[in-house]
């Protein structure tokens, strides 16, 4: 049976689970082909503003990426304001802030399956010097050993337009998935982030829009599915390099619908493509 996620299992049953199951795993499959060719599996997780999404969005990714049987870590590095710890219900006594700190090791304060096959290291104490800690080599330390150690690790990280923590941490990992709100993230803040992660020469791995609202489509082969739902997602989904510019027609996810690779709905341009969600708020 499929492991609930830890908000949905609260928040949703019958047909919207389902289709939160279903919106997750398809960004799975997309975040698997992303990272095939890179020797990195490390993938950082950010937003423009805080409550777009991100912390909900890296606990059920990493749920579901775990149902592979894949081994997934999920590292809590908003340390300003975490939230890990109350997703999974967990204590942050300890955490990374005092791995970083050198008053832990990581045995001492790995948290170990808060769901199968995921493994958690969670903020710690709130330290006064959170981006020096994520900028350190104890922090580039820790993410080599851990990735001997784990299929993927995913890291929670502040806002960009707040703080600079995840641009620091970026470099070490794969690339970034920035998260955006429908009806919260401006084009203005949205473009001031993507400008950050352009001008340190960070990979986009991609973007993933929450909290659209759901139209219900009359034309479904699955049943009562939602034409775009309330989980969107970008360069690495329908669009740039799925089914856009090389497959079903140039300019567009499926052809007809044509949100190409420049991506036809305002604002985001590129890096933005709409497919079908619903769901959190952190």
């Amino acid at each position: 049976m499929a492991e609930k996620l830890p908000e949905v299992a609260e928040k949703s049953s019958g047909r919207i689970a389902f289709q939160v199951m279903e919106a997750y795993k398809m960004i799975r499959t997309n975040l698997f082909f992303s990272l095939a060719t890179k020797e990195s599996h490390v993938v950082v997780f950010s937003s423009a503003e805080p409550s777009a999404g991100k912390s909900t969005l890296s606990a059920n990714l990493a749920i579901v990426m775990a149902q592979t049987g894949a081994k997934v870590l999920l590292i809590d590095a908003d340390m300003r304001k975490p939230t890990q710890h109350r997703n999974f219900k967990r204590s942050r006594s300890t955490g990374l802030s005092k791995i970083l700190g050198g008053l832990a090791t990581l045995e001492e304060t790995i948290q170990k399956e808060v769901k199968p096959n995921v493994d958690a290291i969670l903020s710690g104490p709130t330290p006064p010097n959170p981006s020096e800690l994520l900028g350190s080599a104890r922090m580039k330390s820790l993410l080599e050993e851990v990735s001997k150690q784990y299929d993927y690790i995913f890291i929670d990280m502040p806002p960009l337009c707040v703080v600079a923590d995840a641009l620091v941490v970026a470099p070490n990992a794969a690339g970034v998935i920035l998260v955006a709100r429908q009806n919260q993230t401006t084009y203005d803040e949205f473009g001031e982030a993507l400008e950050k992660v352009e001008n340190a020469g960070i990979n986009l791995l991609g973007v993933v829009m929450t909290d659209m609202n759901m139209v219900i489509s009359k034309y479904t082969r699955y049943g009562r599915y939602s034409k775009y739902g309330r989980y969107g997602y970008g360069r690495y989904g329908y669009g740039r390099y799925g089914y856009g510019r090389y497959g079903y027609g140039r300019y567009g996810g499926y052809g007809r619908y044509g949100y190409g690779r420049y991506g036809s709905y305002g604002g985001y341009g590129r890096y933005y493509q709409r497919y079908e969600y619903e769901y959190g708020n952190k």
